[in-house]
């Protein structure tokens, strides 16, 4: 199986962490949110991993090289001249993902570098691939400025920022509001349905497809630990829990 580590991002919201080093190499619990999330994809039997780096984007290469990219098949997508945003960054290194030829059905997953959690991948893949769906977002529901909306078939439909009226992409009877957690599988399909071009989010593709009927799913992981680790007391308490026990399986 294969996976997309997001790490270009800046950190801005990190710093001073980040002020000499990529938020990919900001550590939590003696380790890097990368070596966190490589470690958990190679648990899942993701084997072939590709990491998107702009900031920094050295440091990160020098880290994998000097660490034998823990075990894994590793390839590097650089964003040299600016950040592609999740949706750019995804279509730059598509290549990854057809290698295996354009017919190729193996669904991939894309993860951002600054979110923990202990949402189950293997369960979410089965689910991906028994709703046969273009993509499955892992979703739950807590506070956040951007919510994503999905129907009754727990299909997208639209979003929602802070306290605006809703977006809807397709009518529908009703809705829940639900926070996407920066994790997704996604079928290879999908590459080459992205017409969007430059910088954009991968979301703003997921809702141009939705409205055109395909198949874009929310995964309910409320069950699961999830932290986002954007903000330097997100990474204090996050640390605690390692230290508690409470992530025991990280």
């Amino acid at each position: 199986m294969k996976a997309m580590v997001l790490a270009a991002g800046l950190g801005t919201r990190l710093r001073p962490l980040t002020n000499d080093r990529p938020k990919a190499l900001v550590e939590v619990g003696g380790r890097t949110l990368l070596e966190i999330t490589l470690r958990r994809l190679a648990s899942f039997g993701i084997r072939d991993v590709i990491v998107n780096v702009h900031h920094f984007a050295d440091l990160v290469v020098d880290y994998l090289r000097k660490n034998h990219n823990f075990g894994l098949r590793l390839e590097i997508s650089r964003e040299d001249d600016s950040l592609l945003d999740t949706g750019g960054g995804l279509k730059k290194a598509a290549w990854f993902f057809l290698q295996d030829g354009p017919q190729s059905d193996q669904p991939f997953l894309l993860h951002n570098v600054d979110v923990i959690s202990t949402i189950d991948l293997r369960r979410m893949l089965q689910f991906h691939r028994e709703h046969k769906a273009l993509a499955t977002l892992a979703v739950q529901k807590r506070k956040t400025s951007r919510q994503l909306l999905f129907d009754e078939q727990s299909q997208l439909c639209g979003r929602q920022t802070c306290d605006n009226a809703p977006e809807l992409v397709r009518p529908v009877r009703q809705t829940t509001a639900l926070a996407f957690s920066g994790i997704h599988w996604i079928s290879p399909q999908l590459l080459s349905l992205i017409s969007e071009e430059g910088v954009f989010s991968i979301v703003t593709t997921y809702l141009r497809l939705a409205s055109e009927g395909q198949k874009v799913l929310a995964f309910q992981a409320d069950e699961y630990y999830w932290r986002d680790l954007g903000k330097p007391e997100n990474i204090v308490q996050v640390a605690a829990d390692l230290k508690s026990g409470e992530l025991a399986t990280l």
